[in-house]
This record gives structure tokens, sequence and C-alpha cells, in this order.
């Protein structure tokens, strides 16, 4: 079975507005069902626990929820908005999606991913993670199906 490099962005949001949540919902529909590439956790520590602790969501349920019913996208935000304590309101995403776009990675991840793809760290690159982690889900991608 082959495995697929999640491709959708971090800086992708889906009608509640919120960033990263399309992707999340991905790499767990993923891991759910063994295809996702290794490497990529379904909930990881950074954006995804980031997303998740914002609006107030249980990793374990978001899991669950994901792995059982196989939602499409749009079924997986009508899920969460039926969630008790869930925080959907605009200065709550306006704050979270803010921290997303402005999250930079620490010098040795920016390096790493610079150099595998052949690009000099000269700072003329944005340093922010959402685009940083394009250009690493990018190279994955193309070692996997296109080398």
């Amino acid at each position: 079975m082959a495995t697929i490099v999640p491709l959708i962005s971090s800086g992708v949001a889906g009608p509640l507005g919120v960033l990263h949540l399309p992707r999340l919902w991905l790499k767990v529909s993923l891991e759910a069902r063994g295809k996702l590439a290794p490497g990529y956790p379904g909930i990881g520590k950074g954006f995804d626990m980031m997303t998740l602790n914002a609006l107030g969501l249980d990793p374990d349920a978001v899991q669950k929820f994901i792995s059982e019913a196989r939602p499409t996208y749009p079924q997986f935000e009508a899920w969460i908005r039926k969630q008790t304590g869930v925080k959907l309101d605009k200065a709550t995403i306006y704050k979270h999606n803010t921290a997303v776009l402005g999250y930079i990675h620490d010098d040795q991840t920016r390096k790493g991913i610079l150099g595998v793809n052949g690009i000099p760290d000269d700072g003329s690159v944005n340093p922010g993670a959402v685009d940083l982690n394009g250009l690493d889900d990018w190279y994955e991608f193309h070692q996997a199906e296109l080398k």
C-alpha cells in the first residue's frame, strides 16, 4: 500500500476559517488508514496541538472520530461545531491563525529544510514555519513519487 505525503498546507483554512485544521484532518485520516507517509504524525506536537488546544478539542476524541467515522472535511467541521466547550469565536480563531502564520522554526529545522532543497540559508527565504513546511512536504513528495 502506498503512503501519502500530506500536501494541504498549514496555511489553508476551511469554512470555519481555522488555519491548519484541513491539514490536521488529512493527516489523521491518512494515519487511520495506514496511508500517512513515514515521518508525519497524525497528531504531532507542533501545529496540530496548537490547533486542538486553541479550539478546546480533545486530541483523543478527534483521533477517534476521524478514525471511526471517516468524515469528509465538512463533516469534520460539523462535528467540531457540536463539541462541548469548543471555542470558535472570531477572536480565538484570529489569535490562532496569527500564531500559526507567525511561527518561526528553530535554526536547525530551518537549515535542514533549506539544505535538502539546495537553498542557501542566507536570509532570502521567508523563515515562517508554514512556508518552510511546504518546502519540506514538496521535497518529500518529490522523493516518494517523482524522483
